[in-house]
C-alpha cells in the first residue's frame, strides 16, 4: 500500500497535530499536516480564509491538499476537523489506517475555548461543538479504522493508543 501509514482525523482541539508528530517520531517517519500545508500555500491562517473566502473557498483548498497529501506522503497524516465532510475525501480515505482521535463535549470546550482562530466556534462553543459533532460523528466513525478516545490522557498514552489499535510497533 502507498500513501500514509497513519491518518488521524477528528474534531479541532483534539491533538492531533500533537499526537500525530508523537508517533512520526516513534515510527521514525515524517509527519505532515493539511491545515499547515493550506496555510503555507495561502499564505494566511485559516480562520483568515474562513473570513475573506468563505467555508465553501477553505472547503476546495481542503480537498485538494488531502487529495495531495494522501499521495505524496508516506508517514504519518492529520487532517483538519472538517475534511471528512467531503465524500471524495471519505472514498479516498477507505485504503488506509485512519484513526479517528475523539473527545466529549467539555473537553472540547476546555481544549479550544473561545479561541478565535477557531471560526466555527466563535460564537457559542459548547452549543457549536455539539452541533459540529451531531453532524461529524458518524462521517469520522465510517472512515476509521479505529477510534481513541483523548479524553484524561497525555499526548503519548493516546499516541501509544494508536500504535496499539493499529497493531504498529516502534522503529
Amino acid at each position: 500500500m502507498t500513501g500514509p501509514q497513519i491518518v488521524l482525523i477528528g474534531p479541532m482541539g483534539v491533538g492531533k497535530t500533537t499526537v500525530g508528530e508523537l508517533l512520526a517520531d516513534r515510527l521514525g517517519t515524517a509527519f505532515r499536516d493539511t491545515d499547515a500545508d493550506i496555510v503555507a500555500a495561502q499564505g494566511r491562517e485559516i480562520a483568515d480564509i474562513f473570513v475573506d473566502e468563505g467555508e465553501p473557498y477553505f472547503r476546495e483548498l481542503e480537498r485538494a491538499a488531502v487529495r495531495a497529501a494522501v499521495q505524496e506522503h508516506g508517514g504519518v497524516l492529520a487532517l483538519g476537523g472538517g475534511a471528512i465532510l467531503d465524500e471524495s475525501t471519505r472514498a479516498l480515505l477507505g485504503a488506509h489506517p485512519v484513526v479517528y482521535l475523539s473527545m466529549d463535549v467539555e473537553e472540547a470546550v476546555k481544549r479550544t475555548g473561545l479561541n478565535q482562530a477557531r471560526p466555527l466556534l466563535a460564537v457559542n462553543p459548547r452549543k457549536q461543538w455539539r452541533e459540529l459533532m451531531d453532524a461529524r460523528r458518524h462521517l469520522y466513525a465510517e472512515v476509521a479504522r479505529a477510534v481513541v478516545a483523548t479524553d484524561d490522557r497525555t499526548p503519548e498514552e493516546v499516541a501509544q493508543a494508536v500504535l496499539d489499535a493499529l497493531e504498529l510497533k516502534e522503529a
